[in-house]
C-alpha cells in the first residue's frame, strides 16, 4: 500500500462531501514521521477556493472524518498552523500493513497499468571508447528501466549507437593500411581511443591518406562491398568493447539491444519525402529544412532544423526522425523517453515537433527528453584527463574496484583473496553508480573518489554496509529470516518509526517514475538505513526475549530485504559481509 495515496484518498473524499471537489488534500509525510505523522495541506487550498477561513473548514473536515478513525488507521488529527492538519497513524494499523508487506514478494508496491515504453539511453559513438560522459546516461537510464519493469511495464531497451558518418572514413582507411602493411589489426583495435587517436593524426598530417578516408566515406555509403565488410568488423568490435563496459558496471543492456544510425540508412531518403508531402520542407542555402514557428533564435526568426544537407548528405536529425517513426509506427510504443544530455534539448524538442506535425507520433504517443547535466572535476570544470582527453569509462571502473579493494582488505584482511576481490567489485561499482544516481540527475555534479567509497554518508558503500551488518544479526542468532512468523509488535517509538519508513517503501519507488528521478529512491534509502541505526542502538534485538525478540527480529528482516530490493532496482549489488 502506498499511504500516502491512501491517505490522500480518504481527505480528498472529505473534501468532496464538502463540495471542495477540485481541491486535492496532498498529504505528505510530516517533518516528524517516528510516530506515523503525515501532513494534509489541501486544505488552504480548497478554503481559497471557497473563500474561507482554512482552520474553520479544516475543522468542518474533521468533523466529518471523526467518525472513520478506525478505517483509515488514524489515531488522532490535529489542526495547525493556519490550516494544516496533522495526522498521526494507529500502531495496530501500522503493524497490520507492515505484515501484509513482509509476506508480499513485492513488499507492498503494486503492478501499474501496463504501457510500452522505450528507453533510449547510453548511446555511444562507436568510433570511440565509452568515457565518463556516457556514465550519466548509462546509469540513469538503466535505473529507470529496472523500476519501469518492476512496476509492471513492457520496457524496450534502445541503445540507440552511433556507426555511421564522415569519422569512420579515417578509421576505415586506416584498418585498410594495416592489412595491406600486414599488420596485427587485431591487436591495434584492442584500444579503439588509440586506434581512433592514430587514424585522426593520419587524417591531418597525410594528405594521400586523407583522400583515400573521403574516398572510404563515399564507398561506405554507396554500398561497397569491402568497405561493408571492414566497417563491419569494426562496428563489432567497438560493440564487444561496450559490452564489456556493460557487464562490468551491471547494466543490462545487450547486444540484441543495439538499433544503431545505420539502420535506418536506407529509409532516410522516403523519410524526407513524407516530410515534403506534408509540406513542411523549405529550401535555405540549398539544404532542406523545416521551420516550426515555436522555434526562433535572438532574432525572433524561426530557426531551421536541416534534414538533408546541400551536398544530399543527412544529418542527425533525418536519422532521429525516422528512429522516431519506427519506434510510433512499428513498435507502437505508448512513450518513448530519450534520456539524452540536456545540452540536447533544442534538438530533441523540434524532432518531437516536426515527428507530430508529420504523423510520425500520434497524438496518443509521448515522446519525452529527460535531460540530465554534466560531470565536473574538484576545480568545477569538465570531467577529463590531464592531456585535455575524455576519460574511459573502463579505465574509471578499474579504479573504482582498486580503490576499493584497498579499503576491503584494509578493513576485513581476514577474508580470502577471492572473497576480498568479489566484495571491491560490487562495493566499487555500486559506489560509482550510486554517486551518479543519488544526486538530481538535471544538475551538474563534481567527481570525488573520496566521497562515494565513503562508509559514511549517503553513499553505496554505507547502505551496502547498513545490509551486512544486518545480515550478521542472523548470523549471530543462528536463525533464517524465513522461520520468523510471529506478528509485529510495535511500542517503542523507534519501532514505529522504522516501520513507518519501511511502508514508504512503495511511495518511494512510485515516486521515482513521476519524473524519472533516482536520487527520490536513493534518499529513501539512506533515511531508511539511518531509521534502523537510531532503532537498532535503541531497541536490543538478540537480547530481547519472547514477541518482542521475534517482532525486532522480523524488523531488521524487513529492512534488509527493502535495502537489497531497492539497491537492486537500482542496479546495484548487495554482499553478505564486507
Amino acid at each position: 500500500m502506498n499511504l500516502k495515496k491512501y491517505l490522500d484518498r480518504e481527505f480528498e473524499s472529505g473534501l468532496r462531501s464538502l463540495g471542495a471537489l477540485d481541491a486535492p488534500a496532498v498529504v505528505k509525510q510530516a517533518s516528524k514521521p517516528a510516530f506515523g505523522h503525515y501532513q494534509a495541506n489541501g486544505v488552504m487550498g480548497a478554503a481559497k477556493k471557497r473563500k474561507s477561513n482554512p482552520r474553520e473548514l479544516a475543522q468542518l473536515l474533521l468533523d466529518l472524518m471523526e467518525g472513520s478513525k478506525e478505517l483509515t488507521g488514524v489515531a488522532e488529527y490535529e489542526i495547525a498552523g493556519p490550516g494544516f492538519i496533522n495526522i498521526t497513524l494507529t500502531p495496530a494499523f501500522i503493524q497490520t500493513e507492515l505484515n501484509k508487506n513482509a509476506k508480499d514478494p513485492r513488499l507492498g508496491i503494486p503492478l501499474e497499468t501496463a504501457r510500452k515504453i522505450l528507453i533510449d539511453y547510453s548511446s555511444p559513438n562507436l568510433a570511440k571508447e565509452m568515457h565518463i560522459g556516457h556514465l550519466r546516461s548509462t546509469a540513469i537510464g538503466d535505473a529507470n528501466v529496472r523500476i519501469l519493469e518492476f512496476l509492471g511495464h513492457e520496457v524496450i531497451r534502445a541503445n540507440h549507437v552511433g556507426d555511421w558518418g564522415a569519422q569512420f572514413g579515417s578509421l576505415l582507411a586506416y584498418m585498410d593500411k594495416l592489412e595491406q602493411t600486414g599488420e596485427a589489426l587485431a591487436t591495434e583495435l584492442k584500444d579503439l581511443e588509440v586506434f581512433y587517436q592514430k587514424a585522426s593524426e593520419l587524417f591531418k598530417t597525410d594528405e594521400e591518406f586523407a583522400a583515400r578516408a573521403r574516398q572510404f566515406v563515399v564507398l561506405l555509403q554507396s554500398g561497397d562491398a569491402k568497405c561493408l565488410d571492414l566497417w563491419e568488423r569494426f562496428i563489432k568490435e567497438s560493440i564487444r568493447h561496450c559490452q564489456a563496459i556493460y557487464d562490468l558496471l551491471d547494466i543490462s543492456l545487450t547486444p540484441d539491444d543495439v538499433r544503431a544510425e545505420s539502420a535506418y540508412n536506407d529509409v532516410l531518403a522516403s523519410t524526407i519525402e513524407k516530410l515534403e508531402a506534408k509540406g513542411l520542407v523549405e529550401i535555405s542555402d540549398g539544404a532542406k529544412c523545416v521551420f516550426m514557428d515555436e522555434f526562433t533564435g535572438k532574432d525572433d526568426k524561426p530557426l531551421p532544423a536541416i534534414v538533408q544537407k546541400s551536398d544530399g548528405g543527412y544529418p542527425y536529425m533525418a536519422t532521429d526522425l525516422a528512429a522516431a517513426e519506427y519506434r510510433g509506427h512499428n513498435l507502437r510504443v505508448d512513450e518513448a523517453l530519450y534520456f539524452v544530455d540536456g545540452r540536447q534539448s533544442l534538438h530533441l524538442s523540434q524532432l518531437y515537433a516536426i515527428a507530430s506535425a508529420a504523423g510520425f507520433i500520434q497524438e496518443n504517443q509521448v515522446f519525452s527528453h529527460i535531460p540530465f547535466g554534466t560531470i565536473l572535476n574538484k576545480e568545477g570544470k569538465p570531467f577529463k584527463t590531464r592531456d585535455g582527453g575524455a576519460v574511459k569509462l573502463a579505465d574509471v571502473a578499474e579504479e573504482a574496484i582498486e580503490r576499493a579493494l584497498k579499503l576491503v582488505s584494509d578493513k576485513n584482511p581476514e577474508l580470502t583473496k577471492d572473497e576480498r576481490n568479489h566484495i571491491a567489485k560490487v562495493i566499487g561499482i555500486g559506489a560509482l553508480k550510486y554517486a551518479e544516481l543519488s544526486k538530481n540527475r538535471t544538475t551538474d555534479y563534481i567527481f570525488d573518489w573520496d566521497t562515494m567509497l565513503s562508509f559514511e554518508g549517503n553513499t553505496a558503500p554505507y547502505l551496502q554496509y547498513a545490509y551486512t551488518r544486518i545480515m550478521s544479526i542472523f548470523r549471530r542468532a543462528g536463525l533464517n529470516s524465513a522461520d520468523l512468523t510471529a506478528p509485529f509488535n510495535l511500542t517503542e517509538p523507534a519501532e514505529i518509526a522504522l516501520a513507518t519508513r519501511l511502508l514508504q517503501y512503495p511511495e518511494a519507488v512510485e515516486s521515482v517514475v513521476e519524473d524519472y528521478q533516482a536520487n527520490v529512491l536513493c534518499n529513501y534509502l539512506f533515511d531508511l538505513s539511518q531509521h534502523f541505526m537510531t532503532f537498532y542502538e535503541s531497541c536490543p534485538v538478540l537480547k530481547a526475549e519472547g514477541d518482542t525478540r521475534n517482532s525486532r527480529l522480523r524488523l531488521c528482516d524487513l529492512s534488509g530485504k527493502t535495502l537489497k530490493h531497492g539497491l537492486g532496482l537500482l542496479g546495484i549489488q548487495t554482499v553478505e559481509q564486507m
